[in-house]
């Protein structure tokens, strides 16, 4: 049996999938945050703060009680959660730990041959005297070995500081014990990961099926390709493969698009979409999102779903940018409803709007303005400046 989802069921699925349809003030705390974070599966780090730096943006937009401190305290105090890749840098829960060492492994293999072709002889002894050096002498920054004026056959003369510390890092021999300024401060993994998260070992079967089914549980409905892009562990053959040999657990479902085109084949778990007849509304007032948030990670499914093209446009030339640097989608209801580009201006203490862009059909009615506006002054609170100016011309939606 196929399940034909309409596009508004699917939307109103992912959203809640996503941590978009929970009451954005209700009390969080430490250990809900925690939850929050599992639940989402990872939060991706960027060091863009235009605003707010990604994860904090992305985890606020889910719940305004959110605190920094507790995000610190869960990362450098209770290690319950640690940084690493998934499909870019990201703060993952440290109960999965036991999955990412295949990561390392593959890493291993992989990152250390590309590194080493590019920068030929001295690159393993670099890397094993930048080991070395944290073995025996504690946690360092890239910045502490490049003020060493330390030179190897070479090795030092291109700064390799950083690279070292990235290559151990993703080979799984060094953690993230904590982050100065936004720096990465490198240790031993296992002074870092608590050895209840640190100790054991997974097959690689099993690997593939907690990846696999992980994923799509967070997805609620995905292709095999979708699947396999979530954690980026697994190729979309090993996805394929894992739901070709579950079909006694899936389900077929024809997901229809925002746009009208033709339905999406997907899979769900068998009895899908059970447990969505009373799914909460997605809560009405105006969110913004940020550019990485995991809701839009997959600009395709985005499109598809909610009808709304999204680029980032930080690394497209000024000149042929769309709409800006650094702008942010915009979410009302269960519908991705614009884009405004803003900064925060900390020596001014203000939010500076420069333009706002409203989807085609989407009225800058008076009460959806007003909802723009109260959202907007959650964000100044939450960055701690004092106002919200708009600048001239700020509203690129009234002729």
């Amino acid at each position: 049996m196929t399940i034909r989802l309409s596009n508004r069921d699917a939307r109103r699925i992912f959203l809640a999938k996503q941590g978009l349809t929970a009451a954005p003030h209700r009390a969080l705390g430490k250990d809900g945050l925690l939850k929050l974070i599992s639940d989402l599966g990872f939060v991706q780090v960027d060091s863009i703060a235009t605003v707010e730096r990604a994860h904090h943006q992305i985890l606020f937009s889910r719940n305004q009680t959110y605190r920094r401190e507790h995000l610190t305290e869960l990362l450098e105090k209770d290690r319950e959660l640690f940084e690493h890749w998934t499909h870019d840098a990201s703060i993952i829960p440290s109960t999965f730990f036991v999955y990412w060492k295949h990561r390392f492994k593959w890493e291993s293999e992989t990152l250390r041959e590309r590194w080493r072709k590019w920068r030929g002889e001295g690159f393993d002894d670099g890397c094993d005297e930048t080991y070395e050096r944290i073995v025996n002498n504690g946690a360092v920054m890239a910045r502490d070995l490049k003020a060493d004026g330390h030179e190897s056959g070479g090795w030092w003369n291109w700064h390799p500081s950083k690279t070292a510390l990235e290559v151990l890092w993703r080979q799984g021999k060094l953690a993230i014990a904590r982050r100065e300024n936004f720096q990465k401060v490198y240790d031993l993994t296992e002074r870092v990961i608590p050895p209840h998260h640190y100790e054991g070992e997974v097959s690689h079967e099993e690997f593939v099926d907690w990846a696999c089914r992980s994923a799509l549980d967070r997805l609620g409905f995905a292709t095999h390709g979708e699947i396999a892009a979530f954690w980026d562990l697994v190729s979309p053959d090993e996805a394929k493969a894992w739901v070709a040999a579950h079909r006694d657990e899936l389900c077929d479902v024809l997901v229809e698009s925002a746009n009208g085109g033709k339905p999406r084949p997907s899979y769900a778990f068998s009895g899908f979409p059970d447990g969505f007849g009373d799914m909460a509304e997605p809560p009405a007032r105006i969110r913004v999102l940020s550019p990485f948030d995991p809701l839009l990670r997959d600009r395709n499914r985005t499109e598809r779903l909610f009808g709304f093209f999204y680029r980032i446009e930080v690394f497209v030339p000024e000149a042929k940018r769309e709409y800006g640097y650094y702008v942010f989608p915009l979410i009302e209801g269960d519908r991705l409803i614009g884009r405004i580009d803003m900064k925060a201006d900390r020596k001014l203490g203000r939010l500076d709007v420069r333009r706002l862009w409203l989807e085609p059909g989407v009225r800058a009615s008076s009460g959806r303005m007003e909802k723009l506006a109260a959202e907007l002054d959650r964000i100044a609170r939450f960055t701690g400046v004092d106002e919200v100016k708009l600048l001239d011309g700020w509203n690129a939606s009234v002729s």
